[in-house]
């Protein structure tokens, strides 16, 4: 029998790792990549620890040792790892997939039937992905490509910026002044440019998660308190200054199985339900020790700068990030302001916010207000049914295993729910589609697998208060590794030993292997 073509859309970490999976099972991998190098989009740092943020069977080298790695270091060992396990000869650059069309079966079909792709299998008899392509560079009419399943590794941090709603006539384009950038396409830009643009610049910056932190400390830097860089922002969150409050490595307060039992998890039996309301306490010990170190630490207080919520908020919204070094002391020489605002619009001169009569003046600004990955995956589909099937409204990722849409068959996404290390989240749930494309195992009912989501969806946004719309796995990847390793056939419990498996942190290396 011919081996099948799976169709692999993106070469960041996730298109890399689904490449290297499925082509370990037999499978014709094709990887489209519309950019002209692998590796996906990368800021400065990296935010996840070395230890973590590793491919499980390719540690990093020994010759970096740095928690943090930084750019260069992240995309050569990336590179390092395609080249290792041959991968490249599999990647089409500069290839962007234009849509994608599901053929062999009608709408009908599909709403009528109980099974994913009416059995519950990987492949369907007759059934294959259209996908239209084009050179990126040249544009040139595009060409067709027939597959027999497609992974979505789009990304769901890039691309497609998330734009602020404005009211009438308070839009970028009445700022008549100075510059609207979104942060993409800031870190689009070469170094020289990017310095040139914000020199002598009174910038604002619209954000308050990682990479309006790093912008504001290059404008802060590049200008001083002559021309210090506003950062607007609505909420406050537990940004940490490091990974050890009061010395504990942060993994051993929340990247363990005993952490988990501190928390109610989807499909709990009723002990485990007990035993989260009994140990309770620790729970909410746990948490006071990291926003006590947090608000000493960084003095937050000082700067009006402590949170309403607490620490599990945000957390479960995968809502922190590493205070850059020497942040507050640029906020304290005056070459940072920091403002709180619900909401903004723009004027002649700049911004005007809520309950202020005269405008913060700027020549530039640049929002650092995320992405809309969500309409990257709705976008790609010819489909109408499969584009209001990855309409999210106001679910966090209506995936089941979050992998699969039960409406939607023969593909696979990954990616797009958060964890603390996307790398490692990634790469399980690559094994596991690997694992269900070479029939391990089938996919149980389409009603079944909604249920399953709607259950994850209610464990998910139960600790994330306001931010249940960016909910993540972080306090429950152990719960959720754990049900790839039942379906994938594996034993769950990765160490050895009843104290390791409950207190030691887990990591990638601990998933190397069946």
């Amino acid at each position: 029998m011919e081996p099948k073509k799976v169709a692999i859309i993106g070469a960041g970490v996730s298109g890399l790792v689904a490449c290297k999976f499925t082509l370990s099972k037999g499978f014709i991998p094709i990887v489209f990549e519309a950019r002209g190098a692998i590796g996906g989009v990368w800021t400065e740092t990296l935010q996840t620890p070395r230890e973590i943020y590793q491919f499980s069977d390719f540690p990093w080298p020994k010759s970096v040792t740095e928690e943090f790695p930084k750019y260069n270091q992240v995309l050569d060992y990336i590179k390092s790892y395609a080249d290792h396990f041959g991968l490249m000869k599999h990647i089409r650059l500069n290839t962007r997939v234009l849509s994608i069309d599901y053929e062999g079966c009608s709408d009908e079909e599909l709403e009528g039937s109980t099974l994913w792709g009416g059995s519950g299998e990987a492949f369907g008899e007759r059934r294959k992905w259209r996908l239209n392509v084009v050179d990126a560079q040249t544009n040139d009419p595009p060409q067709e490509t027939v597959v027999d399943f497609v992974i979505l590794c789009v990304g769901r941090f890039s691309d497609i910026p998330n734009i602020p709603e404005f009211p009438p006539n308070g839009g970028p384009e009445a700022f008549k002044s100075g510059k609207v950038l979104h942060s993409l396409q800031y870190s689009a830009m070469d170094f020289d440019t990017a310095s040139n643009l914000i020199k002598d610049k009174q910038v604002i910056v619209v954000g308050l998660h990682k990479t309006a932190l790093d912008l504001a400390m290059e404008c802060a830097n590049a200008n001083g308190p002559k021309n210090p860089c506003t950062v607007l922002y609505r909420n406050a969150h537990w940004n940490i200054p490091d990974r050890h409050p009061w010395g504990i490595p942060l993994s051993f307060l929340y990247m363990n199985r005993f952490a988990e039992l501190l928390i109610h998890k989807p499909g709990e039996s009723f002990l485990l339900y007990l035993l989260a309301i009994i140990l309770s306490p620790i729970r909410w010990l746990f948490a006071k020790i990291v926003e006590t170190y947090v608000t000493r630490k960084l003095g937050m207080a000082k700067y009006g700068m402590v949170p309403t919520h607490g620490f599990l908020q945000d957390i479960s919204s995968c809502l922190i990030a590493i205070v850059p070094e020497k942040f507050y002391e640029k906020v304290d020489e005056g070459s940072i302001i920091l403002k709180k605002s619900q909401s903004f619009w723009f004027c002649e001169d700049g911004i005007m916010i809520k309950g202020e009569t005269k405008p913060i003046r700027s020549d530039l600004v640049i929002l650092a207000t995320g992405f809309r990955g969500d309409q990257k995956l709705k976008q790609i589909f010819t489909s109408a049914t499969f584009r209001d099937c990855m309409t999210f409204k106001d679910s966090v990722i209506p995936l089941y295993r979050h992998c699969i849409h039960p409406r939607i068959p023969q593909l696979a996404v990954i990616g797009f729910t958060e964890s603390p290390s996307n790398l490692f989240a990634s790469e399980m749930r690559c094994r596991w589609v690997a694992e269900f494309l070479d029939g391990t195992f089938k996919l149980p009912s389409i009603k079944e697998m909604e249920k399953d989501i709607a259950k994850w969806e209610k464990s998910m946004t139960r600790y994330s208060g306001p931010f249940s719309k960016r909910a993540c796995l972080a306090i429950v990847n152990i719960w959720y590794n754990d049900q790839l390793c039942k379906d994938m056939g594996w034993n769950p419990m990765r160490k050895k030993g009843f104290f390791a498996n409950l207190f030691v942190p887990y990591g990638p290396s601990d998933y190397a292997s069946p």
